[in-house]
């Protein structure tokens, strides 16, 4: 039964690259962070950029495998797995609480590297049931925040939404070498910073229309997407924090957007 006195935060986090699965750096220290920051959940909800389908599709696996959708790593990636629990009861709760939007039980995902990288260092015992929703790109901004305030009520459950991707993603302009990140990727990180915890939020669906700086920052917006599911799910009076930032090899932003109180002291801007 919802509780209406009580929500989950819900956090989209800037998951970069797959080595920080291995790595301990400031941001996987952030995200350590935020988990100790909130409420344990009773399950988690993950929309990630990596799984795209026609239509939409929720995990429904009691055992969700861990997938390693990327080439060219160590093989120490290749061999973490992930083993948390499904929930396929939540799965269909959340099927029918979407409808008329058809939503297709799928049994053969399990978990991508936008969902485990993260999770692995946020609840490292895998010991929290995690699904993951998929998105359809060919679907407006609009209907991604709009299906974000449609899934608000599961924070109310004790579910943590959680969306990964990056604000800034460009892998065809990455800068090597320690150099600093070019100015569109600093102007359009700032612009979406400001927007954010700005007074009208929302406004970042027409992240299309900031120019060339949106362009390069934004080649396509699969890496985007998953942030406007969280926005969506805000209440008017909620804060919208900025608990991480940073832009890393010149075009990914490692920005983390929290909506929701956390607490006070627990998870330090980095």
């Amino acid at each position: 039964m919802s509780d209406p006195t009580f929500r989950m935060p819900a956090l989209f986090v800037g998951h970069g690259s797959p080595m920080n699965a291995l790595d301990d750096n400031r941001y996987t220290q952030g995200w350590q962070a935020l988990a100790q920051a909130m409420p344990r959940p009773r399950a988690i909800l993950v929309i990630s950029a990596h799984w795209q389908t026609p239509g939409t599709a929720i995990t429904a696996a009691a055992a969700p495998r861990t997938i390693h959708d990327f080439g060219g790593f160590p093989q120490a990636l290749f061999e973490l797995r992930y083993p948390a629990p499904g929930d396929p009861a939540l799965a269909a709760q959340i099927r029918d609480q979407l409808a008329p939007l058809p939503v297709a039980l799928d049994l053969a995902w399990g978990l991508d590297h936008g969902a485990w990288s993260v999770l692995l260092k946020m609840y490292p015992q895998a010991d929290v049931p995690v699904l993951q929703l998929s998105i359809d790109a060919s679907r407006s901004p609009d209907w991604h925040l709009a299906l974000g305030q449609r899934l608000a009520v599961l924070r109310q459950q004790g579910v943590l939404l959680l969306g990964t991707g990056n604000v800034v993603h460009n892998l065809s302009k990455l800068v090597w070498g320690g150099a600093p990140a070019p100015d569109w990727a600093t102007r359009f990180n700032e612009r979406m910073r400001a927007t954010l915890t700005g007074s009208t939020p929302t406004l970042i669906t027409e992240f299309a229309s900031w120019g060339p700086d949106a362009a390069l920052a934004v080649p396509s917006d699969e890496h985007l997407l998953p942030l406007l599911y969280i926005l969506g799910s805000r209440d008017d009076t909620e804060p919208i924090t900025i608990p991480i930032d940073g832009i890393e090899l010149g075009a990914i932003s490692m920005m983390t957007v929290a909506v929701g109180a956390l607490h006070v002291g627990a998870a330090q801007p980095v």
